[in-house]
């Protein structure tokens, strides 16, 4: 069962797959230039109230572990904050050397400086501790691969592991060893996030490991506060983020991307800007007061199967002071803390309807306070996904070219 890449949303259901769905290129082509004004493009940042954040934290003291296509640590915006990592495969090789640059993109939305006008991530001072899940496109078999990949990161210091990869098509039994770690890693003190995929359009199988107990399975929302309508959904889904138009590195150009592996990226990140304000709170009182704190959908049962417990909203906590943080050691998501739905008797699968049709129950957008009524979405993971996406378009030149992904086991993104 070897991870691919999602490229054009196409599905290998054995494959990991990377999450994302389509870039563009912004700024033209200039190899250069394009890629010097990132941070001046990172529109959500402003909606999350982030310089005001940064004031109270940015992450300082959170190791969070990328386990993804690798970490080009060499970037202005990532020099200084990577870690010595590993790659998780059976043929390793340099965990600093992503040719496909999905892993890096991840990295600097996380805890990118904005030096060189590189990516300006949301929880700059945290440090990313890379793990690569995929040799040149290629993985093991998932399972033992992912849970090689999260007992290293959680042994070697993250508290906050994102998985902006995944595996779908299948079924949990087929994962036994990342089982085992996941409740390792939680009995260990981490939270782990990752991307629910990005086939809610079309298949909306669920992916793994975003559909293990234990996992915050992360899904998209658009700048409208929306659903994305490719965003994987069912009863995986615990958290969405901003998933849409996030301007990342393509090669020297600066691209718009979309997908749940990006969704993921600044979940995480929200909650190391949590747990360090508040270093003594346990896993489970940082997930508590997040899932107390997000936009809830404005209608229908909680936890919804298109936005979960709703939108991450790290301001409520960091400058409001909202949030309990409660007992420390229940897990409020295996508890349904603040459910209304009832729980489901069946694994997570396709909620009946069309979230661009149906009522505005299950697949609304969420509320969103002033300031903060743009949140984007972003697509899903495949089958070991990496977030970033199928096409992508230089925009100001009349070039379009489609990012054509590798055959046999690659990595789709979101």
């Amino acid at each position: 069962m070897p991870f691919q890449k999602y490229g054009a949303r196409r599905r290998s259901l054995s494959a990991l797959a990377i999450l994302g769905a389509g870039l563009m290129a912004v700024g033209g082509i200039a190899p250069a230039a394009a890629a010097q004004d990132i941070s001046s493009q990172q529109w959500y940042l402003k909606d999350m109230q982030a310089e005001d954040m940064w004031k109270v934290s940015k992450g300082k003291g959170v190791t969070v572990a990328v386990i993804d296509t690798g970490v080009k640590a060499s970037l202005p915006e990532l020099q200084g904050q990577v870690l010595s990592g590993i790659d998780a495969s059976n043929s390793p090789t340099d965990v600093n050397k992503d040719e496909n640059g999905h892993g890096t993109n991840m990295a600097a939305l996380i805890a990118g400086t904005g030096s060189g006008g590189g990516i300006q991530g949301l929880a700059p001072e945290s440090k990313i501790l890379p793990i690569k899940a995929m040799v040149d496109g290629r993985t093991d078999a998932a399972d033992p691969l992912i849970s090689r990949a999260i007992r290293y990161a959680v042994d070697h210091g993250a508290r906050v592991l994102n998985i902006s990869l995944g595996t779908g098509g299948t079924s949990s039994m087929y994962f036994t060893k990342a089982r085992a770690a996941v409740k390792y890693a939680i009995n260990k003190g981490a939270l782990i996030f990752a991307a629910t995929g990005n086939s809610g359009d079309k298949e909306n199988y669920p992916e793994y490991p975003s559909s293990l107990s234990g996992v915050v399975g992360v899904g998209a929302i658009n700048r409208t506060g929306k659903v994305a309508g490719f965003s994987t959904s069912g009863d995986q889904v615990g958290l969405v983020a901003i998933g849409d138009e996030i301007p990342i590195r393509c090669g020297s150009n600066v691209c718009t991307s979309h997908g749940t592996s990006q969704a993921t990226a600044i979940t995480s990140a929200s909650a190391a800007l949590i747990w360090s304000k508040h270093p003594k709170w346990t896993n489970n009182q940082v997930l508590r007061v997040m899932m107390q704190t997000a936009a809830k959908p404005t209608t229908g049962d909680i936890p919804s199967s298109y936005l979960g417990y709703g939108s991450v909203r790290p301001r409520k906590v960091l400058l409001d002071g909202e949030g309990d943080p409660g007992p420390a050691n229940t897990n409020p998501l295996l508890a349904r803390e603040g459910a209304t739905k009832p729980e489901p008797s069946g694994s997570a699968s396709k909620p009946a309807g069309d979230p661009s049709q149906s009522p505005a129950s299950d697949e609304q957008a969420a509320e969103k306070p002033a300031a903060e009524a743009k949140t984007s979405d972003d697509g899903g993971n495949t089958t070991l996904w990496v977030a970033l996406g199928a096409g992508v378009v230089v925009v100001g030149a009349a070039v379009a070219f489609t990012v054509v992904r590798r055959r046999g086991g690659t990595m789709a993104r979101p």
